[in-house]
């Protein structure tokens, strides 16, 4: 059987993926897979921004370290934030070198946000669709590498290693394309797909993070799961986010009453407290309220500044009938970021050799139990780079270009008929939501385990609906187990 040769694969096209195949060796052959569309990945999703201590004057990476720590409960790598915060600036100027328009204020200056769990502006942003931006100007400069192949709507269904080769079974245009690689990069994002209500984008089906576990890396602390306190509740489930920045401009929420409620929880950061904590009072107003109906209202605020400040939130928000400058928004929390995935060092190695990961599907341990906000594409855009600094002095170009392998027999079997993966996102969502509920949980795993046993007995073909089953189904397991048994290393 032939295999086509490249000396790196990434997996995933968000800004994990994108920055990691620009920073490089240019003599290296990177071949790029996108699931779906080249842009589809939750990077485009980000509205907030990068947290980095642009200010020195006002700020500190000290100060950054500790608000990072302090939403993170303290039980952070201290190691890794402090790489996080100090490399902010570097890449910052780094993203302004690659084209990103960052907003400015009067004097030309980088425009600071407040976001919350942070003591000090220093999220820099453009406009509420900072990960679109970064994504589609990294897009554009990689898209001209001309060692980068980039292949889309080519979904990872089989992985594995070979001495000193991994071999990649890639699902496109309804057939099997067999790809061999010295090292791969994992940066295909969340889980947010587990569940039913998220803010993730539809291909954050946890396939990485199933795949690397497989080929025996770690896997730490899936059961860290955030849940953002402000997405838009929709009769429909489309839980697109409202942005932290909203807060960091004065929105305040509202209880069905048309109350204000967080002074009551928190009298001093008030809207601003950290995302978990500003979820868990939404739970207890509910409790004390018996009402569901949560409102985030920003429309005090001048109009003409709301819409510029907030153009891509202000459309969207309309389009379901509402206007932020006239009308606060119905809210309600949602899944939103995986803290737990793939355990890696400061330069993103798996403790299998070759094996790299970065972005949400990696375990860095720079959120600790909680992330603080905008501190995912600065993760992402740090340890992207150590990660490709790494690969580019232990791996050299090859001088095969393809390669025989024999002894590989590629999974054939029946097509999946019974996905399971709809019946795991009604177990997450009622056994895992902001708060465990144990008796869900322990039904939930019950059920986990009882899928488990179906998968096994059937040989199926190896299709992108296969992997998904097969990942929803390891991953949803690993976490009922974790908080029902206790965190562990997999």
């Amino acid at each position: 059987m032939l295999f086509n040769n490249y000396d790196v694969v990434i997996v995933g096209t968000g800004v994990s993926g994108l920055y990691a195949a620009l920073n490089l060796g240019s003599s290296l052959r990177v071949l790029m897979l996108s699931k779906a569309d080249f842009n589809v990945c939750n990077s485009s999703l980000a509205q907030g921004g990068v947290a980095a201590v642009i200010d020195q004057t006002e700020d500190s990476f000290d100060r950054h370290a500790n608000d990072t720590l302090t939403a993170g409960g303290f039980t952070n790598d201290k190691e890794h934030l402090a790489v996080l915060v100090e490399s902010g600036p570097k890449e910052i100027e780094k993203l302004l070198s690659y084209g990103v328009q960052f907003d400015r204020d009067d004097n030309g200056e980088l425009s600071l946000a407040l976001e919350g769990g942070h003591s000090r502006r220093r999220i820099v942003h453009s406009k509420d669709s900072t990960g679109f931006s970064i994504v589609s100007t990294l897009t554009d400069r990689v898209k001209l590498m001309p060692n980068v192949k980039i292949s889309e709507n080519a979904a990872l269904v089989g992985f594995e290693k070979r001495g000193d080769k991994f071999l990649l079974d890639i699902y496109k245009d309804k057939r099997h394309v067999y790809v061999s690689a010295a090292t791969c990069l994992f940066a295909t994002g969340g889980i947010g797909r587990l569940y039913e209500y998220t803010t993730n984008s539809t291909i954050a089906t946890g396939d990485g993070i199933f795949f690397a576990l497989e080929a025996g890396a770690e896997v730490k602390n899936l059961s860290l799961i955030q849940f953002h306190p402000t997405a838009f509740a929709s009769k429909d489930k489309e839980c697109f986010l409202i942005s932290e920045a909203v807060r960091g401009e004065g929105a305040i929420l509202l209880n069905g009453k048309g109350e204000r409620f967080m002074p009551t929880y928190e009298p001093e950061r008030k809207e601003l407290a950290p995302r978990d904590v500003v979820s868990r009072c939404i739970l207890a107003e509910q409790a004390k309220t018996g009402s569901g109906d949560f409102f985030l209202d920003i429309s005090f605020k001048e109009a003409s500044a709301v819409k510029a400040r907030f153009p891509m939130i202000y459309e969207r928000v309309l389009q379901k009938g509402y206007d932020i400058t006239k009308t606060p928004i119905p809210i309600y929390p949602c899944q939103h970021y995986l803290m737990g995935g793939i355990n890696v060092d400061t330069v993103g190695r798996t403790d299998v050799d070759g094996l790299y990961a970065a972005g949400e599907c990696a375990h860095t341990g720079v959120h600790g139990n909680n992330r603080l906000a905008s501190n995912s594409l600065l993760e992402a855009l740090v340890f992207a780079g150590t990660t490709a600094v790494d690969i580019n002095e232990r791996y050299s170009p090859s001088d095969v270009t393809e390669i025989n392998i024999n002894d590989y027999i590629p999974t054939t079997g029946v097509f999946l008929h019974n996905s399971f993966c709809a019946e795991v996102r009604r177990i997450m969502q009622a056994a895992y939501f902001i708060e465990p509920n144990l008796t869900e949980c322990e039904r939930g795993l019950k059920r986990l385990n009882e899928m488990t046993a179906v998968l096994a007995q059937t040989t199926c073909e190896p299709t992108p609906e296969y992997a998904e089953t097969k990942s929803a189904v390891r991953l949803a397991t690993i976490i009922l187990g974790e908080i029902l048994f206790g965190r562990q290393n997999i």
